[in-house]
């Protein structure tokens, strides 16, 4: 199973790196992990609407350039689905016999996701109804995919 993150901008701290590296090296023995970052666009102070929606647009055109066809992807989203790490091992031990071979984690911008994006999505997943910076996201993410891959795979990790 092939096992992708994609988010929007670039981790600048090594701390978040260093943790990013530890879990793609633990998740080596279940899957192929890989991060792909795109640009994210510069939002001016005070910006209006109609043009934090244009930059969303800008960053989705970057992200569905890079989500092949038959991958099931999963958004990150405050108005997403909550689960527990039993469930979510379970939605993604289910993504693995669906057939598709491919799950894509998509994590948006500052601005969050546009509409085209989250219309894509199969699933719309929440880790909280609190705003995490995106950085840290990504290694929350990691952490709860080799979480997952533990519990599928009844070994000691999760309590």
């Amino acid at each position: 199973m092939k096992i992708t993150i994609l988010c929007v901008g670039k981790i600048k701290e090594k701390f978040y790196r260093d943790a990013i590296d530890e879990y793609a090296k633990r998740l080596g023995k279940y899957c192929r992990f890989e991060i792909i970052e795109v640009a994210d666009e510069q939002t001016p102070d005070k910006a209006g609407a109609a043009l934090e929606d244009q930059i969303r647009a800008r960053e989705a055109e970057r992200i569905l350039a890079k989500i092949r066809e038959n991958t099931l992807v999963c958004t990150l989203e405050i108005k997403g689905r909550s689960l527990t790490s039993e469930r979510f091992a379970a939605w993604l031990a289910q993504a693995a016999v669906d057939g598709r071979g491919s799950v894509c984690f998509v994590i948006g911008g500052s601005l969050g996701l546009h509409e085209s994006v989250t219309k894509r999505a199969d699933f719309h997943l929440s880790f909280s109804d609190m705003t995490f910076p995106h950085q840290l996201m990504r290694v929350i993410l990691s952490e709860q995919i080799y979480r997952a891959f533990r519990i599928i795979n009844g070994q000691p990790y999760h309590k």
